[in-house]
This record gives structure tokens, C-alpha cells and sequence, in this order.
């Protein structure tokens, strides 16, 4: 009985240990300085665009503040939860993110430059940043099982196989391919995290390469255009090429060292929504090539403690998850950069921590506050 009650005693003191642990200090201060950037950045991004939208120079600004303080409530709060209760409402959260999916297609979806991205359920809410976040909680969850299922082709494959089929086919539709892309590009690095075989992972590249260049062949000329006109934007500069145009204009104009904070000459109304998927430009006109070189070794350096706490992760859902949130980071950030230097056809993905929005912002910073509750739990 003695020896019992000091066991309890012992958890308890572990208990009260861990949740005292603030998790991972590197990725607070990294998320915190990304976070504040970003406002910096939306608010000379957006200083023209708010005075003709909102009548002052500062609505943008304050509105992403507001933003950032709710996300780093809402990261505090995921970093105090214990993440194994998201394991038992994973099957909840999935049902959920397909439901609002669904919604886009029904009188509450909102049409914004052809694309309905957005739902009116009282608050506007972007069911594809939901459901990025809930593949990766049931991607994890499911494999998360019984290690060995990933081996069955029956049991572990073919369920995760219909899964970024159900997300990729709602998102495409919406239209959105680069969301769609990202979201099943999470759920089958999940699975290669958990041991996915190299035949299947060279099977999916062919695959999905293959499946890309049937949707330009067959999907009709919206598809074909859209993967065509950034190859070569100044064959129509004034038409479909004109914001990634005026992008590059940015970024070569800004040169080493960049014009200025604050001195950019696109945001004044040349370079469309500047606050939003194409800041990265803005970034470049001010600080030039120096200025983006240092936020992308922010994000290394971000990336790679994430990448620690999945290696120590205390479990195998832990670190699965942990994965997940990594890759949607990292995949997020590459295919922005490609977006923006016309790289790839011109996308809804926004720069993490840094774009203006509450939707992504809040997905990242609770992203990040799961992370922080894994690395409080995983051993010294």
C-alpha cells in the first residue's frame, strides 16, 4: 500500500512537472518574432489599400493585431491541453472539416474572384485551412493504431487513399488545387512518417504527376490556363500574368538590400491585395534579397525544432502529429515562394505567421500550440 501511494505520488509530481514545462523555448520566440513581422509587414503592405477600403491607414493593421493577440491566446490554450484528447475526436474533427466542405457548394458559400473558398455561418470561416489541420489529426490517429497497419494494403493503404481522395475532390472543386494539394500532400507524408514502402511512394509520384496533367489535359481551359500562364506572365501582362508581373517587379526592384520599411512603390495599388498571398513581394521591394534570406532561416530554424520535438515525441500519435504540423509548414512556405516567383500557378496559400487573415494565422498558431504540448510531454 506504501509503496503504491508513492507511486501515485511519484505520477502525480510528474504530472505537475510537465505541465509546468513551457515546451520548446526556441519555437515560442521563433512563432512570436514571425508573428509580430508579419503585423509589421501587413501593415506597410496594406497602408493604401486600408485607407481606400477602411478610410484610415491603420484598419488593416489593427485588425491583424487583434488577430495575432486571439492566435496567441488560442496557441497558449493548445499548448496547455493534453494533445491525446484531439486522438479522441479525431473521427469528429474529420466528419466535421467534410461537412464544411460540403457547405461551399450550398446557398451559404461565398464567390470571391471566381473560387468559393469561404463560408457565411455567422463568422466567415475557410473550410480548407479546417481542413488541413483535421487530416492531420485523423491521418495520425488512424496510424497511430497499431504500427503495423501502414504494411496492410487493405487496411492501412486504401483508407488513407479515399481520404485525400474525399478532401482533394472537394477542394478541387471549389476551386482551390493548391489547398488540395497541401492537404493530401500532409496526409501522405503522414504516412511515410509512419513507414509507408518506397514502391507505393514512387507509385503515388507517378500517380499524382499523372493525374496533374490529365486535369490540364481534360479539365477544361480553366485548368489548362491556370497551369500554363505562369510560365511565361508577360506573354499577358495587363490580363492573367498581371499580379505575378507585378510581383517580380517587386522582388527585382528591391535588390540587396531593399528600398526601405515602408518605401515600397507596388503597394500603391499596383500589385493586387499586397497584405495577403503575395507579401512575400512586398518583403523583397523593402528589405530586399538580405530581408527575405533572414525569414527564410527563421523558418529553417522553426522547421527543424519542430522536426526535434517529432523525434522525441513520447508516442507514436505524438509524433506523427508532430510530423504533420512540420510538413504543412514547410509545404505551405515552399509553395508560396513559388507562387510568388512564378514558379507555379498563382495559388490562395498564404505565408505562415506573416499574411493578412485570421483563418491561417489561427490554424498556425494552434498548430504550433499542439507542438508545444508535445515537446512539454516528451523525456529530457
Amino acid at each position: 500500500m506504501r509503496k503504491q501511494a508513492g507511486t501515485i505520488t511519484k505520477h502525480s509530481k510528474l504530472a505537475r512537472q510537465i505541465d509546468r514545462k513551457p515546451g520548446d523555448f526556441a519555437i515560442i520566440l521563433l512563432v512570436t518574432g514571425l508573428v509580430i513581422f508579419g503585423v509589421v509587414m501587413v501593415f506597410s503592405a496594406s497602408y493604401y489599400y486600408s485607407i481606400n477600403d477602411t478610410g484610415s491607414p491603420y484598419g488593416y493593421l489593427k485588425k491583424q493585431g487583434l488577430l495575432a493577440l486571439a492566435g496567441f491566446v488560442g496557441m497558449a490554450i493548445m499548448a496547455r491541453i493534453d494533445y491525446h484528447w484531439l486522438r479522441r475526436i479525431s473521427i469528429l474533427v474529420f466528419v466535421i472539416s467534410i461537412v464544411l466542405l460540403g457547405l461551399l457548394f450550398t446557398p451559404l458559400g461565398i464567390e470571391v474572384n471566381g473560387a468559393v473558398r469561404w463560408l457565411d455561418i455567422g463568422v466567415r470561416i475557410m473550410p480548407g485551412e479546417i481542413a488541413k489541420i483535421a487530416a492531420i489529426i485523423f491521418t495520425s490517429a488512424f496510424l497511430a493504431q497499431d504500427p503495423k497497419i501502414i504494411f496492410s494494403f487493405k487496411r492501412g493503404i486504401i483508407p488513407m487513399v479515399l481520404v485525400m481522395g474525399l478532401y482533394g475532390a472537394l477542394i478541387i472543386k471549389e476551386p482551390n488545387l493548391s489547398t488540395a494539394i497541401t492537404v493530401c500532400g500532409i496526409i501522405f507524408g503522414i504516412m511515410f512518417i509512419a513507414g509507408l514502402q518506397w514502391r507505393y511512394v514512387i507509385a503515388a509520384i507517378v500517380l499524382g504527376g499523372g493525374g496533374i496533367l490529365g486535369l490540364i489535359q481534360f479539365g477544361g481551359g480553366y485548368w489548362k490556363q491556370r497551369f500554363t500562364s505562369f510560365t511565361n506572365p508577360f506573354a499577358d501582362p495587363l490580363g492573367d500574368g498581371y499580379q505575378v508581373v507585378q510581383s517580380l517587379l517587386a522582388l527585382g526592384t528591391g535588390g540587396l538590400f531593399g528600398l526601405g520599411l515602408g518605401k515600397s512603390v507596388q503597394k500603391n495599388l499596383y500589385l493586387p491585395e499586397p497584405q495577403n498571398d503575395f507579401i512575400l513581394a512586398i518583403i523583397g521591394e523593402e528589405l530586399g534579397f538580405v530581408g527575405i534570406a533572414l525569414l527564410f532561416i527563421a523558418y529553417a530554424v522553426l522547421i527543424w525544432r519542430c522536426i526535434h520535438v517529432c523525434l522525441n515525441a513520447p508516442d507514436r500519435f505524438g509524433m506523427l502529429m508532430s510530423g504533420g504540423i512540420t510538413i504543412m509548414l514547410g509545404l505551405q512556405v515552399i509553395i508560396n515562394v513559388a507562387v510568388v516567383t512564378s514558379s507555379m500557378p498563382p495559388t490562395g496559400i498564404t505565408l505562415p505567421f506573416v499574411s493578412y487573415g485570421g483563418n491561417a494565422l489561427w490554424l498556425f498558431m494552434g498548430s504550433m500550440g499542439i507542438i508545444l504540448n508535445i515537446s512539454k510531454q516528451s523525456e529530457r
